[in-house]
């Protein structure tokens, strides 16, 4: 009888390659999923549902799952009331951290680098849910819990099918604009800082290596690659693979762009170093394993730019602020009447500041 997975949020950027990764150690997956989807294949089933709503994780938990991956978000009080309840459902569970619980570092960062949580003096961030915060509470509640039964990974910016970034904009900005071949404004400061972007195929091989094995119970890993670069480096990337032109902007404008304060702040604005020797050696694998940030990274752009794509949800505030520091202008041709006032509205309130 095939051992079963489940995925909860398992459509994102990662879950997509962790499905493949687990067939190959044969078992049957669950994935949970918000949007309607279809399956060819008889081992990989599609939950549609809310992973957030009380009533339909309990009706997941009444089975015992062999592994459970948690891909989801979570509030801090969320979390604490459902911890147990995920922990006694299943054989392993695997928590998706993030390595944005750390603090600055100007060594590589390890499993037991200071984390912002506990070395953060800024109040009014402390007093936030923020997602730095938030992942290293919530990695606090297992490690506090009485199960052993928990892994905790932490994977950095991780890149994957239509989902890559470049300081905090995502693809579909990033590609609606080089489309259109217009620029996408990005902080001179931010482009001077060191990244670390690991491919999600690697990821998902990280990952599952892990999966059922007692050993790393109640043990973290960062599940990156040790590579890393300036931001500019990865900029380059993008425009030699598609229409992007790069506008270097203000740090300050920047923001009032994109808003995010506390991901810029306290993370983008640190050079991300990352240190995977603990995870390797568990696994059994060496750096020069990895994908090579070039490679992989020009090669998911390739795959979106070698087809037409279009975008349905398009932020019209956001790049409305980007039209005027860049003096730009995206076409408004088909766009709702409320869209067109919420762009124009915006275009002005960036002019007046």
């Amino acid at each position: 009888m095939k051992k079963k997975a489940l995925l909860l949020g398992g459509t994102g950027a990662m879950g997509i390659y962790v499905v493949p990764e687990l067939f190959k150690k044969e078992y049957e997956i669950f994935v949970t999923t918000r949007k309607k989807r279809k399956s060819d294949n008889s081992d990989l089933h599609y939950l549609l549902g809310n992973a957030h709503d009380k009533i339909f994780l309990e009706q997941l938990l009444q089975r015992k799952w062999d592994v459970i991956i948690d891909f989801m978000v979570y509030t801090t009080e969320e979390f604490k009331l459902r911890a147990s309840d995920l922990l006694e459902g299943t054989y392993h569970y695997i928590f998706v951290s993030s390595y944005r619980v750390f603090a600055n570092s100007e060594t590589p960062i390890v499993e037991k680098s200071p984390k912002l949580l506990d070395v953060v003096k800024d109040k009014d961030y402390l007093e936030t849910d923020e997602y730095g915060l938030s992942k290293a509470r919530q990695e606090s509640i297992l490690v506090n819990s009485s199960y052993k039964n928990w892994t905790i990974i932490r994977p950095s910016i991780t890149y994957s099918k239509e989902r890559f970034q470049l300081a905090t904009l995502e693809a579909d900005s990033i590609i609606f604009r080089a489309q259109l071949g217009i620029p996408v404004p990005v902080s001179e400061k931010i482009l001077t800082k060191r990244t670390t972007m690991t491919w999600a195929g690697d990821v998902a091989k990280m990952i599952v290596g892990l999966v059922n094995r007692a050993e790393v119970f109640q043990e973290d890993y960062n599940v990156v690659t040790s590579e890393s670069v300036i931001w500019k480096d990865v900029a380059q990337i993008y425009t030699e693979f598609t229409n992007l032109k790069i506008c270097k902007i203000n740090h300050s404008n920047y923001i009032k762009i994109v808003g995010n304060y506390y991901q810029i702040e306290y993370d983008r604005m640190f050079n991300r170093i990352m240190d995977n020797s603990k995870i390797l050696k568990i696994n059994g694998m060496r750096q020069t394993d990895l994908t090579p940030l070039r490679k992989g990274l020009s090669e998911e752009v390739k795959n979106i730019t070698d087809k037409e794509k279009v975008f349905q949800d398009i932020n019209y505030v956001t790049h409305a602020k980007m039209d005027r520091i860049t003096h730009s202008r995206i076409p408004l041709k088909g766009a709702s009447l409320k869209n067109r006032c919420k762009y124009l509205l915006s275009y002005l309130e960036i002019k007046k500041q």
